[in-house]
Parts: C-alpha cells; sequence; structure tokens
C-alpha cells in the first residue's frame, strides 16, 4: 500500500514543480511521477543534509516541501541539459 501512496503523492508533486517550471505541456503523467519520486530521494538527502524530515522514512510537511523542492532542482537540471539556461 505504501508504493500506491507514494506513487500518487509522487505525480502529485511532479505536477505542481513542472507547474512551477513551466513545464507542465510538455509532461505526461508518467513523467510527473518519475520527477516526483526521484525528486521525492533527491529533496531527502537535501534535507537529511540541513536537518529537516524526510519522506523516505515519514510523512510530514516538511518532508512534503523538501520533495517538491527536490522535484523542482531536478526540472532546473533538466532544463540546463536540455536547453542551456534555467527558465
Amino acid at each position: 500500500m505504501g508504493w500506491i501512496i507514494a506513487i500518487i503523492v509522487g505525480g502529485i508533486i511532479g505536477w505542481i514543480a513542472s507547474m512551477i517550471m513551466g513545464r507542465d505541456a510538455s509532461m505526461g503523467i508518467f513523467w510527473n511521477i518519475v520527477v516526483g519520486l526521484i525528486g521525492a530521494l533527491l529533496g531527502g538527502w537535501i534535507g537529511s543534509l540541513i536537518g529537516v524530515g524526510s519522506t523516505l522514512t515519514e510523512f510530514s510537511i516538511p518532508g512534503l516541501l523538501m520533495s517538491l523542492v527536490g522535484a523542482i532542482v531536478l526540472l532546473g537540471i533538466a532544463n540546463l541539459i536540455q536547453r542551456g539556461r534555467v527558465r
């Protein structure tokens, strides 16, 4: 059951991050889920470095925010690679 919730939350986080970064039109639901899940891992890692809770071990608002930050960072890196600049 945890994986189903992770996929749903990852999709929502990825969708919000893609809207913030202006990439919503170019991404489908699959890529929103992928970005959300990888963003959660990246955000959890960044959060562990600065002492904010991780979504990998507990479900919390700071963990969700760090997942969103991780997804935004991931999309920013993708923008740099694809276009040579951040939007």
